[in-house]
């Protein structure tokens, strides 16, 4: 027990020891936000923990270096007076922000070696990050409306909105910008129309249709297509999908029979052994010997398998209405197998093995129809068309 102790001990040091020295080497390469979190995660699991003295000393260290590399690179770039900067500077303040109001509630932090509490030189970010926070969203909403009204491709709605939906996040409710992400959002979409051609020659069930073409059930998550199974007469349409069916093939019914032959030794009582002589024998303790007596039995078992197959087969191709070229064309194919097989028999049944003798309870159902074959071979097409969908892409 003791050495199980020692053991677990032993172990908890090494793995202090070895956290202690990734946050030094963190410090010597520069990661100053690293050194500074998992200094301040520790301390505040226990910062008058001994072990933990070292932590105090690496945050005051991080921190010292990470404020003056942070200021300096703000007033340089501040210095720059160039507006795509302003997003750096206002990180930058909201870094040295967080970082004070995360150590604040651990202090003092006393390093016992030192006889001193560690050093820490706050200060009142707050108009800093008041003020770049509204020079970036000035910049931001700015370019964005610029954007919005010389934009020549959905690429550039598509670059203003990520900075209006940005800007929303930093500084929600700023100008109008909620309905200029909206419109941002509408005109950077991809329209695709979509439709249905059926050259099988064969009725296809029309609950497959509105499935086949229900894109609300195949959970895509596209941000900038917008798919439209019943297309608009005043929309102009970006692509075209079209899901051809170009054959559907249905077996016809079929009932095959296998007819199987079993027989097997069964036990039907005994008999008395007797000598040469017609008497009984007897054992060493006088008992009777007896010899098991054992029969055949017979049983003739016939075994039919109801058999019906639906094979779709189609294509779906992507169209660029402006250049009226093809994008891509993928295959589609999917099979349907409804397979049902009974038994019944004649003579001793004893005779079947176990898995047989199981079948005896089942007799033929009905034939699916026509187009239930279609409608269960497409189920697996569904999923194909899914993943298709999931992965083209249109710019």
């Amino acid at each position: 027990m003791q050495k199980c102790l020692l053991s677990g001990v032993i172990l908890l040091m090494l793995v202090a020891c070895n956290s202690v020295k990734k946050t030094q080497k963190a410090i010597n390469s520069g990661d100053y936000g690293q050194a500074i979190h998992t200094s301040i995660e520790n301390l505040t699991k226990n910062k008058s923990k001994k072990g933990n003295q070292s932590y105090i000393i690496l945050l005051e260290e991080a921190y010292r270096k990470n404020s003056d590399r942070e200021l300096k690179q703000i007033a340089f770039l501040e210095n720059d007076d160039n507006p795509v900067h302003l997003e750096s500077i206002y990180r930058s303040y909201v870094d040295l922000h967080t970082i004070q109001k995360r150590i604040r509630p651990l202090l003092p932090l006393y390093i016992r070696s030192e006889s001193r509490n560690a050093r820490f030189t706050f200060k009142d970010y707050n108009d800093n990050v008041l003020n770049s926070k509204i020079a970036l969203s000035e910049y931001l909403f700015n370019k964005a409306s610029d954007i919005l009204k010389n934009a020549t491709h959905k690429q550039d709605y598509r670059e203003a909105y990520d900075d209006l939906v940005y800007l929303n996040q930093i500084n929600p409710g700023f100008r109008d910008t909620k309905s200029m992400i909206q419109q941002a959002y509408t005109k950077g979409q991809d329209y695709v129309k979509v439709s249905m051609v059926n050259s099988s020659e064969k009725i296809i069930p029309s609950k497959l249709q509105e499935e086949l073409l229900n894109f609300n059930t195949y959970g895509l998550n596209k941000q900038w297509t917008t798919y439209h199974t019943k297309p608009l007469s005043n929309m102009q349409y970006d692509y075209a999908m079209v899901l051809a069916l170009k054959s559907i093939d249905i077996s016809p019914e079929q009932i095959t029979e296998k007819q199987l032959i079993k027989e097997k030794q069964l036990k039907d009582g005994y008999r008395y052994a007797l000598d040469e002589e017609g008497r009984v024998l007897k054992d060493s303790m006088g008992t009777k010997i007896r010899i098991e007596k054992f029969k055949t039995v017979k049983c003739n078992f016939y075994q039919y398998t109801q058999f019906k197959s639906a094979k779709v087969i189609g294509v779906v191709t992507f169209t660029d209405l402006s250049t009226k070229q093809t994008l891509n064309s993928y295959p589609l194919s999917s099979e349907f197998v409804f397979e049902h097989v009974y038994a019944n028999y004649d003579g001793d049944k004893r005779a079947l093995e176990e898995n047989l003798e199981q079948m005896l309870g089942t007799t033929s159902v009905p034939f699916p129809s026509n187009e239930q074959m279609v409608y269960d071979a497409s189920e697996d097409l569904k999923s194909r068309l899914k993943s298709i969908l999931a992965t083209q892409g249109f710019r």
